[in-house]
Formats: structure tokens, C-alpha cells, sequence
């Protein structure tokens, strides 16, 4: 049953983020109360340099912001239904993004030409060694990768506790610290667990220096 459980929630999430696109920021927004675009970014406070590398960018939502705290980012997602919504997005707040579509277990981009790598609530594609690697040599020396990881509801509520109990079930809750430590244990990048309170949700951040 619970392989079942699993395909199927993996066909949710690749329809919801390629031939329903459209619908993305309607169900991220019902789905988290309305506080989405705030839980992501809670990891800009946690990017450091100029260069900053979004993997999967999604909607570009986050990318826009990049851009107006000043620092050059630059987007990478598989989707080109998601690929589209940010070009849209950014044209229509005349802001100048480069795009990339490529995988993250294979980023077309040299050596050490980032300060920070950014994900938000990314899919199994993060845990992927090659992911990893691919992080550690594009991350200039002590550079970052900053993991918005998690949510948990804080608040009081038949709603709240209906979607903790959701988070539970997909997998989207709070993973335990020690898990994300061991992700990283064989890795040249040195993790930290911080949490970020929005509204009555709290935010789990993995924050990784390169070594």
C-alpha cells in the first residue's frame, strides 16, 4: 500500500509542477495558509556573496526577490512549464534573470562560480549524490547551500492540524535534524540546522558551508 501511496504522490507532484503548472501558486498557497512565498524566503537571510544559484526555481517567485536585495541570480529547473511562468513573471516585474533548463545532477556551470546555492522545499532530486557533488564544485570555497527543508504549524486549528497531519503523510513536515546531518555526512560541505519563525508556522533551514 504504501508503494502505492508513493507513485501516486509522485505523479501528483509531476503533473502539479509540469502539465498543471498553472495551478502551482493556487495549491502552494492553500496548502500552506498563505504563507509559501514567505517560507521561502526565510533562506535569504541565510545567502551570503552575489552569485546566487536557485535549483528549481519554480514559479520565480524567489528569483525576483534575489534580484531586488541586490544580489545576481540565476535560475535552474527541468520544467519548462515552470521555465515559462518565471520568463513571464520576471518580464512583467522588467527584471533580467538568466534561466537555465538543466538537471541539478549535471549544472552547466564551471568551477567555484557561486556564492550560494538556494532550495525550497526541492524534491528527492537534493538527497542525489551527484546533486551534491555537482553543489560542492559549482560553490566557490566556504561558499553555501542554503535548504529551505521543512514547515511546521504552530498554530491552534481544525485547518492547522488537517495540514500537519497532510505534511506528515506526503512527506513535506519537518524531517528530524540528525537526518539531515547524516545527507551530508560524507560531503565536503559542513551543515546547520536553523529555524525561522513565520507567522504560527516555523521553518526548518538546512545551511551548509563548503569546507
Amino acid at each position: 500500500m504504501q508503494s502505492v501511496w508513493r507513485a501516486f504522490l509522485r505523479l501528483f507532484f509531476r503533473l502539479l509542477y509540469n502539465e498543471l503548472a498553472w495551478s502551482y501558486d493556487l495549491v502552494a498557497w492553500l496548502v500552506s495558509l498563505g504563507h509559501w512565498k514567505a517560507w521561502g524566503r526565510t533562506t535569504l537571510r541565510h545567502a551570503a556573496g552575489e552569485r546566487v544559484l536557485e535549483l528549481g526555481h519554480g514559479p520565480g517567485h524567489l528569483l525576483a526577490a534575489l534580484e531586488e536585495q541586490g544580489f545576481r541570480p540565476v535560475g535552474l529547473d527541468l520544467s519548462p512549464n515552470m521555465g515559462h511562468l518565471a520568463r513571464e513573471r520576471l518580464r512583467r516585474a522588467d527584471i533580467d534573470v538568466p534561466l537555465v533548463r538543466a538537471r541539478a545532477q549535471a549544472l552547466p556551470f564551471h568551477d567555484g562560480c557561486f556564492d550560494t546555492l538556494i532550495a525550497t522545499f526541492p524534491t528527492e532530486f537534493i538527497i542525489d549524490p551527484t546533486t551534491l557533488r555537482e553543489v560542492t564544485r559549482t560553490a566557490r570555497p566556504e561558499g553555501r547551500l542554503v535548504v529551505a527543508v521543512g514547515a511546521r504549524f504552530d498554530g491552534q486549528g481544525i485547518v492547522a492540524a488537517f495540514l500537519s497531519r497532510l505534511y506528515r503523510v506526503t512527506g513535506q513536515n519537518e524531517p528530524p535534524p540528525d537526518a539531515l546531518r547524516l545527507w551530508l555526512e560524507h560531503t565536503e560541505l559542513s551543515p546547520r540546522i536553523v529555524r525561522e519563525q513565520v507567522g504560527q508556522t516555523t521553518m526548518l533551514l538546512l545551511v551548509a558551508k563548503r569546507l
